[in-house]
């Protein structure tokens, strides 16, 4: 019978839900904790459960310290263990230090043999893929090129119904955290929150504004905001904390389209001012 813990698990569109585990589950996580190190990762890499179907490959404990360098090993462990296909893997997930693997249980215990021994035998697996990298000394291998995308941001005053409260904390004017917000560019660290929704890296320290005390039950879809040392675009309508600085006409998900994400994990980001006219007419 199931205890009355629960562990937090993620969801296909990156969201946390609760799944129950049992009291026997909860003392042997520590137990099952695998860790190997990569040849091209010069730090240890943990492969942790996450409920019955799913579990994390932990790349890096910290993402602050060196982001650019973080991303990109997470990134090199998404796509290596993407081209490996390991039977009985659904999907991958990635994130600011980690990548996630769900999977069939079933499959995975058909493919392995021993239906006892599913967690153990796929992070076996896993750890081969990613430790089977050619290492090249002196040089890493370096994840596939990064895209550059220009996202067009109308910054006009209907749209950035927070850019007073985030210029009056970072004391500077409006015009010039227009000006700073458009002319950086940022990193996609990863795809979460609701779908299509891009966090990221690389917000200048003078424009970081704690997320709003009271969050909106309503955020207009396009809407471009801060949230602490964050910037990010709302693709979809809904709720939100995140201090809103502009809105872009550009449609960041769209579930019609393959991939339906506009951006991904790894792409970098540049926005572009435009005037409310541009805005309209882009929005045709």
């Amino acid at each position: 019978m199931l205890g009355k813990h629960r562990a937090r698990k993620l969801g296909a569109k990156g969201a946390v839900v609760c799944q129950r585990v049992s009291p026997r589950q909860l003392e042997t996580r520590a137990e099952d904790r695998h860790r190997c190190l990569c040849n091209y990762c010069r730090h240890e890499m943990e492969i942790l459960p996450l409920g019955d179907s799913a579990l994390i490959v932990r790349v890096r404990e910290r993402f602050e310290d060196a982001p650019e360098e973080t991303l990109d090993e997470v990134l090199r462990a998404f796509q290596q263990l993407q081209s490996a296909a390991i039977p009985g893997t659904i999907e991958l997930a990635s994130a600011y230090t980690s990548v996630a693997v769900f999977f069939d249980p079933i499959a995975v215990a058909k493919a392995s043999g021993t239906p006892g021994e599913v967690f153990d035998w796929l992070a076996t697996k896993i750890r081969g893929v990613l430790s089977s990298v050619v290492a090249v000394p002196n040089r890493r291998r370096s994840p596939h090129a990064p895209r550059v995308i220009e996202i067009p941001v109308c910054y006009d005053p209907e749209f950035a119904i927070d850019l007073d409260d985030v210029a009056e904390h970072a004391k500077i004017s409006t015009s010039e955290v227009v000006a700073l917000h458009s002319v950086t560019e940022y990193r996609v660290s990863c795809i979460g929150f609701v779908p299509g929704f891009p966090f990221l890296a690389g917000l200048p320290k003078k424009l970081a504004t704690p997320r709003r005390d009271t969050p909106r039950k309503e955020i207009p879809p396009g809407s471009v905001g801060i949230g602490g040392a964050q910037t990010g675009i709302y693709p979809l309508r809904s709720p939100g904390g995140w201090n809103l600085i502009g809105r872009t006409p550009l449609k960041l998900f769209d579930s019609r389209k393959h991939p339906p994400a506009l951006l991904r994990a790894g792409d970098r980001v540049r926005f572009r001012a435009i005037t409310r006219a541009e805005f309209d007419s882009l929005k045709r």
